[in-house]
């Protein structure tokens, strides 16, 4: 059920370190800027020029998004995406040249499947962003899901893996897109509660880690050992006319999917963030609310497909 941002304004491109187990997606403006906001949901987040996406904030739009592995050597890898930008022109104008507004989030991968040297690169992103399609998106082991797991509460060995999936909803002409790259402390479960991805005993049983985490006691020798490896990194896009402070509240809502879809959520040891995009200019008339909701249901399928859709390989020797 691969789908396609275009209709959003968006291109999405993928550049993948197999052997590093790595990478980096960028959701991209496809011929110019559009409007952008972020919600915040976990306590252990790694991001760049995050402020720029408050309501009220000079600017108030955004040249792409970047997503990435490496943790907060991931960051770096923006500069690529500002460079294949100004290269075109593209960015907001001071006059003498532009400067690309490129928000960027990550997630820890440097453990347990690849090198702990290997980091998305400013190459690598300026790949994504030259082969980014305005298509179907690649799901599964690729980009920023590369090196993602999901399950981590008994460790590495019990943990299962993670990557990214998309997903869509529409009414009328309102169409809104999510893509998830899950790569979560949690367990991931369907839309019937089930657990589709996660945390493994030695005899395949489900150790269900919330449940864990309640208890307390069990699990790693310490949770604090778990901090900051986690993140669900989320884009809901919609082609709906919303200004920033809407859009906002969108990616706010949409965090709902998150709690739905991975237990626990929004952890401490978890950097889950939500961004939301609009057009920068025109756009189909609706309802804030109704693009809340639609979202919703978009992220709650992109959650479970990048577990779905991820390498086959279940639990994780090493």
């Amino acid at each position: 059920m691969s789908v396609s941002f275009g209709a959003c304004g968006l291109a999405v491109g993928h550049a993948t370190d197999v052997d590093g187990a790595t990478g980096c997606t960028v959701l991209r403006g496809a011929d110019g800027p559009v409007r952008a906001a972020a919600s915040v949901v976990g306590r252990a987040t790694g991001t760049r020029e995050l402020a720029l996406l408050e309501p009220g904030h000079l600017v108030g739009r955004v040249d792409a998004i970047l997503l990435a592995g490496g943790s907060a050597y991931g960051l770096d890898a923006a500069a690529g995406v500002m460079r294949w930008m100004e290269e075109r022109g593209r960015g907001f104008d001071v006059g003498a040249g532009v400067v690309p507004i490129v928000p960027a989030a990550v997630l820890f991968d440097l453990l347990p499947l690849g090198r702990f040297d290997a980091r998305p690169t400013a190459e690598m992103a300026w790949r994504a962003c030259e082969e980014a399609t305005l298509g179907r998106v690649v799901e599964g082991s690729v980009g920023a899901g590369t090196g993602a797991t999901v399950g981590k509460f008994a460790g590495p060995a019990s943990a299962m893996k993670g990557g990214v999936g998309c997903g869509g909803a529409e009414a009328g002409r309102l169409i809104v897109r999510a893509l998830a790259v899950v790569n979560a402390l949690g367990d991931v479960r369907d839309a019937q509660g089930a657990v589709v991805a996660g945390a493994r005993s030695s005899d395949g049983r489900w150790l269900d880690g919330a449940a864990i985490m309640a208890r307390g006691g069990e699990g790693p020798s310490s949770f604090d050992a778990l901090a900051g490896q986690n993140t669900t990194l989320c884009v809901v896009s919609t082609n709906a006319a919303l200004d920033v402070l809407s859009l906002a509240s969108v990616a706010r809502a949409a965090s709902a999917a998150l709690y739905r879809r991975i237990t626990p959520a929004g952890t401490r040891f978890d950097g889950d963030i939500v961004f939301a995009t609009a057009p920068w200019e025109g756009g189909v008339a609706a309802e804030p609310a109704q693009v809340e909701a639609l979202s919703v249901r978009a992220l709650e399928t992109a959650i479970e497909r990048a577990v779905k859709t991820a390498a086959p390989g279940d639990i994780f020797q090493g």
